[in-house]
């Protein structure tokens, strides 16, 4: 993969990599520091098992946030098929318009996708049916992880500290003479991203962990910090990129609205790109092998069969590929205006992976440093210690 690629990745707060780059590769390697150096403030046995109840925590909740929805998907996707189903109809599609609809693609495709339109003709004859096993397959891959993450995760690591610590008072009182010391559903549903579910999930394990906390101080505190690190994973880096995006083009004169692959190519290749002007499905059905067409294949989620013709069990996201056309044509427009197109094209690159870069640092310095700063702060403000609330009995 090029570093182009890996910063369009990492750039696209709409896919789950920024969360992974946050949260594997900075946020929980910094917590569990600076969760050992606080407790370490009351005792090296509050910082260890403080550490190691980190630790339990915030590796195993990643590996079931950010696996475990792919895995449920996948897992539904096969109990769908076995139904007779197929989970690539977009249920979305039950909502007939003049562009499309079940009934409108079948019409429309029986001829070019005879097998897409099976699927689609069995959808329709068992609406009710196959809407149920799509809310079956939302709901399964919600509230399996948030059971896990919530509250079965929490309580064996809680067990598991209780058993350490029985047998770490019970050493202690066989070394007293040594003089040691110790310190005490609908379509909208269906039809989430895996982003929107971890996000569901994200709510989810709130309200597990502020349920199993062990006392009403940790409850606070679970809270607080569950809340804002909801806001800063899902809500912050969105804006943060928009004012990002916004004060480049005031300062350096770039449009920097696009993705970095897409700004990465050779500006002949966008500067004389067809771009349609209305009826946006007309044109990617009659135009599939049309660089705009691509375009949409790539960034806009549409769908194509191998014969190139419009996948009829995929939902088109119309205001999606407009926006996404407006923004393309504002940046040709511009290269077309500029004295050096190639010029032009290297400099909104390197501004926009600035950014990219710079959103990445941003939000993980406040969710891996400043947040769990804040929360001690708050700690000790509140309950008058540096330890962790659950561990003070």
């Amino acid at each position: 993969m090029s570093v182009v690629n890996i910063i369009s990745a990492i750039g696209n707060n709409k896919s789950i990599y920024p969360l992974i780059v946050r949260d594997s590769g900075i946020e929980v390697p910094s917590k569990v520091a600076l969760t050992y150096n606080q407790n370490l403030k009351d005792s090296k046995q509050m910082a260890y098992n403080a550490t190691r109840e980190r630790i339990i925590d915030e590796y195993g909740t990643s590996a079931i946030w950010l696996g475990g929805i792919p895995l449920m998907n996948k897992i539904c996707d096969w109990g769908i098929k076995k139904f007779g189903y197929n989970p690539d109809v977009n249920v979305e599609l039950y909502k007939e318009t003049k562009e499309q609809g079940i009934k409108l693609n079948i019409e429309k495709f029986k001829e070019s996708a005879f097998k897409a339109v099976k699927d689609l003709e069995k959808a329709l004859l068992n609406k009710s049916k196959y809407q149920k096993l799509q809310a079956g397959k939302f709901i399964l891959s919600t509230a399996i992880p948030i059971a896990l993450m919530g509250f079965i995760l929490p309580k064996l690591n809680f067990k598991l500290t209780e058993k350490i610590k029985e047998k770490q008072e019970k050493k202690l009182s066989e070394n007293k003479n040594n003089n040691l010391t110790f310190k005490g559903i609908s379509s909208s549903l269906a039809n989430m991203s895996t982003l929107n579910k971890m996000a569901v999930t994200d709510g989810g394990l709130t309200v597990g962990r502020v349920t199993t906390a062990r006392n009403r101080y940790e409850k606070m505190e679970m809270g607080f910090k569950m809340g804002m690190m909801m806001f800063l994973n899902f809500v912050f880096p969105s804006y943060l990129a928009k004012v990002l995006d916004t004060l480049s083009e005031k300062m350096f004169k770039v449009n920097v609205n696009l993705d970095p692959k897409l700004l990465g190519k050779k500006s002949d290749e966008l500067k004389n790109i067809e771009l349609p002007k209305e009826n946006i499905i007309e044109y990617l059905d009659k135009n599939p092998n049309t660089a705009f067409s691509k375009l949409c294949e790539e960034y806009c989620d549409v769908k194509y069969l191998e014969n190139r013709v419009r996948d009829p069990r995929a939902y088109v996201d119309t205001k999606k590929i407009i926006s996404f056309r407006n923004e393309l044509e504002k940046y040709t427009q511009e290269l077309k205006a500029s004295k050096n197109p190639k010029a032009y094209a290297k400099k909104a690159l390197r501004v926009k992976s600035a950014n990219i870069i710079a959103n990445i640092g941003i939000s993980s310095f406040l969710l891996a440093a400043a947040l769990p700063k804040l929360t001690f702060i708050l700690r000790k403000q509140v309950t008058g210690s540096d330890a962790e609330p659950g561990l003070l009995g």
